[in-house]
């Protein structure tokens, strides 16, 4: 019998199960996907019994590929902001969970900005204030859900991101770890402790909160699960995107990870300091072990592989995603087309909602390889300003990026990315790296793995792309971004 960690992946449009040995293998994988409500223009939310039967089908049929396996422990990393209550007593729901991407409290976030709060909450969560976060989130079902201030106040309701709420529906506990918590607009991150300030700010009682965990620590043991048996340990958790940076071993300060989703998602290890940004970045918890914590920015790009579903479904220009690879690759460069993906306006460090995508350059020469790669080439183009804001925030220089999610299986992409960068992209064998970096948060909560040593030891490098432009071709390159972006 096989000893493993089982990883629960807990993400916006579906939830991956993922079960690995001491060697790193998958042993299984599965995913179930569940349905996002839109009652609303702007409103998003989660019925938690879809959530719920989505981790349940997820974990029984990656068991049941696996064949025999002993569970060592089980590993939490979520989709982080998404929040909701439930009551103490029978567990149930008070409403729906609003969704990270949910906008309802807008309005909200800009009364607080026109009061003059911004600058302090800045300071004290690393944070913006925007619907994106948990605070405004939390005060809305409160205010929203009939008597559910009151019987917050009592403590009768837990509040939580998807995080604590699977660790309650696990083993009972009712816990967050300082990556999610500094998500929620309610945490001091210099402190590592719920902020009575802001607390005060957003209308939030202290007593529906849940306590504060360490990211490698046994929260409690399964008990009463359907598709579970009692006794596995719940020993580690973390939000998706610092899950994905500690699953890439990035644990030096100046080690960066780029996640290629929907968006892309960036994030530098900052060691011990949290640094505030001047240019337009997050400052966030990485993780805490053994009560030392380890600091994070991050920076997001809105439009990433969304680019290339848009080249498929909104242009038809590919008949499937994986085409544009060898597409791009039939022409040896974009032919002066640059592309700015910012279909969804522009995110760090530019912060322009109000942006809009560009195509420019076009001639009568241009193909639909041309405009192929020269998508491509903006996602990576994109990340670039991201990670020389983080350079700048952070006053150390970029080593290296280690590089995961769906599109950096694109060979092409990678090594334009090492090209623009002037440093080599690091691609891993498991590129899950957000399950994988929960998986090694509950090895280490168990023992299974020894401390990050152990876990560096169990990374393993896939591919490496070192830069081959010149530094006169990188300047040109990056001049070009730089005028499209204006123009976008």
């Amino acid at each position: 019998m096989t000893d493993i960690i089982l990883a629960i992946d807990q993400g916006t449009t579906g939830t991956t199960a993922l079960l690995l040995d001491h060697d790193v293998r998958v042993l299984a994988a599965a995913n179930v996907e569940f349905t996002n409500h839109y009652p609303s223009p702007g409103q998003v939310e989660h019925d938690t019994a879809d959530i719920w039967q989505s981790v349940r089908l997820a974990v029984t049929r990656a068991l049941s590929q696996a064949g025999p396996v002993r569970i060592r422990a089980i590993g939490i990393t979520n989709q982080r902001e998404t929040s909701l209550f439930w009551h103490r007593d029978t567990g149930a729901p008070i409403h729906r969970a609003l969704v990270w991407q949910d906008r309802r409290t807008a309005d909200r976030c800009q009364a607080l900005r026109e009061a003059g709060h911004e600058d302090r909450v800045r300071e004290l969560t690393g944070l913006v204030l925007d619907p994106y976060f948990s605070g405004t989130k939390a005060a809305w079902l409160l205010d929203h859900v009939k008597g559910a201030r009151a019987s917050a106040e009592r403590g009768d309701l837990c509040f939580g991101t998807i995080d604590a709420w699977l660790s309650w529906k696990l083993c009972g506990a009712h816990a967050t770890d300082p990556s999610n918590a500094s998500r929620t607009l309610l945490f001091d991150i210099h402190r590592l402790a719920w902020s009575e300030e802001l607390l005060a700010l957003f209308g939030v009682p202290a007593a529906c909160l849940p306590r504060l965990c360490d990211n490698a620590e046994v929260l409690g043991e399964t008990r009463g699960l359907d598709f579970l048996p009692d006794g596995i340990p719940v020993a580690g958790m973390a939000g998706d995107q610092q899950s994905a940076l500690f699953g890439q071993a990035c644990f030096t300060p100046g080690e960066a990870k780029c996640t290629y989703g929907t968006g892309a998602f960036v994030l530098m290890n900052t060691g011990e300091q949290a640094r505030p940004s001047t240019n337009g970045l997050l400052t966030t918890v990485g993780w805490r072990l053994d009560g030392k914590t380890t600091y994070a920015l991050e920076g997001s790009a809105f439009i990433a592989g969304a680019a290339v579903q848009w080249l498929r479904d909104g242009l038809g220009l590919i008949s499937s995603a994986a085409e544009i690879e060898a597409l791009a690759a039939s022409v040896p460069d974009s032919g002066g087309v640059s592309f700015v993906p910012a279909l969804a306006g522009l995110g760090a460090p530019h912060w322009r909602p109000e942006a809009r995508g560009l195509l420019s350059g076009l001639t009568r020469g241009t193909t639909r390889a041309h405009i192929a790669r020269a998508v491509l080439e903006g996602v990576a183009l994109q990340v670039g300003d991201i990670l020389r804001a983080m350079e700048a925030d952070a006053g150390t220089p970029l080593a290296a990026l280690k590089v995961d999610g769906g599109a950096a299986r694109n060979d092409l992409l990678m090594q334009y990315q090492a090209d623009v960068l002037g440093v080599a992209c690091v691609r891993p064998t498991v590129l899950e790296t957000t399950a994988l970096g929960a998986a090694f948060l509950a090895g280490m909560g168990v023992g299974f793995w020894e401390g990050t040593d152990g876990v560096r030891k169990a990374w393993a490098q896939d591919r490496r792309f070192s830069p081959r432009m010149g530094e006169a071709k990188r300047k040109e390159e990056l001049e070009r971004w730089a005028a499209a972006v204006a123009k976008a």
